[in-house]
């Protein structure tokens, strides 16, 4: 599923609000720091620092940061291992930090294609309670990606009704919305979220694609047409690029004859 991807791939790293969030005075946040931006930078060297700083008191530091190592490098499984590695580490210290390392498990989970342990991670990251602001919106629409992907849609809207009040910034909040409410019948609704996708970001293929789906199921050939067009030049070679090719073929089709 496109969308399912997408959002996996965006959302696999925290946003920088999820662990200011939490911050505290802990001297090691210091060489944290120095470790994410490796992270970013050079994966392999951040994760070799990261195995340093374990064995020497790094705890639930050093293993997140492999964990963002691992992610960068696109290898979610292994990511996923870290953090739940940091979660545990975080929880036996009483450190509220856990339930962010929870909902970056459970992230990374949807980024492997492995719903049931996603499902488990971000039941755990929202069932502690502490997570606030964005850091909560984001785990809450990571679980509504997973009730869609275990076909519980009623549910996942309501997941998505209350990412939405946490984490509006997030245009893929938005695009998961308005897919649900296309596949659900409710075009005034899908009409409406889409539309706020695409103020905040009509330069992503995914976002244009889907606003050509919702376009066509109204009988809008017009809309359609310019978002999957849109869509196709935005990312030629990507999967919502193809797909928009593959819908605009439909339409200029030769129709079949009687």
């Amino acid at each position: 599923m496109i969308l399912l991807l997408a959002a996996a791939l965006q959302a696999a790293s925290p946003a920088p609000s999820t662990v200011a969030t939490v911050r505290g005075a802990d001297p090691r946040e210091a060489r944290y720091d120095l470790c994410v931006r490796l992270a970013n930078s050079d994966p392999a060297a951040a994760r070799a620092e990261a195995v340093r700083w374990a064995t020497s008191g790094g705890a639930w530091f050093a293993r997140q940061c492999a964990g963002l190592a691992y992610t960068q490098e696109g290898n979610f499984p292994a990511a996923a291992a870290e953090f739940e590695a940091a979660a545990k580490a975080a929880e036996a210290a009483r450190d509220r930090r856990a339930a962010n390392y929870w909902a970056q498990a459970g992230n990374a989970r949807l980024a492997a294609g492995d719903v049931p342990r996603a499902r488990a991670a971000l039941d755990t990251a929202l069932v502690a309670g502490t997570l606030e602001g964005f850091a909560l919106g984001e785990a809450q629409l990571d679980h509504a990606r997973v009730l869609v992907a275990a076909n519980e849609p009623e549910a996942a809207r309501r997941d998505i009704d209350l990412a939405l009040t946490h984490a509006a910034d997030d245009p893929l909040a938005w695009l998961l919305s308005a897919t649900l409410a296309r596949r659900e019948g409710d075009l005034v609704r899908a009409k409406k979220d889409i539309a706020e996708a695409l103020k905040r970001a009509a330069d992503d293929a995914s976002v244009q694609l889907e606003a050509g789906n919702i376009a066509a199921a109204a009988r809008d050939e017009a809309g359609a047409r310019t978002a999957w067009t849109q869509a196709a030049r935005l990312a030629p070679d990507a999967p919502a690029g193809r797909n928009a090719r593959a819908a605009l073929a439909q339409f200029d089709a030769p129709a079949a004859k009687p």
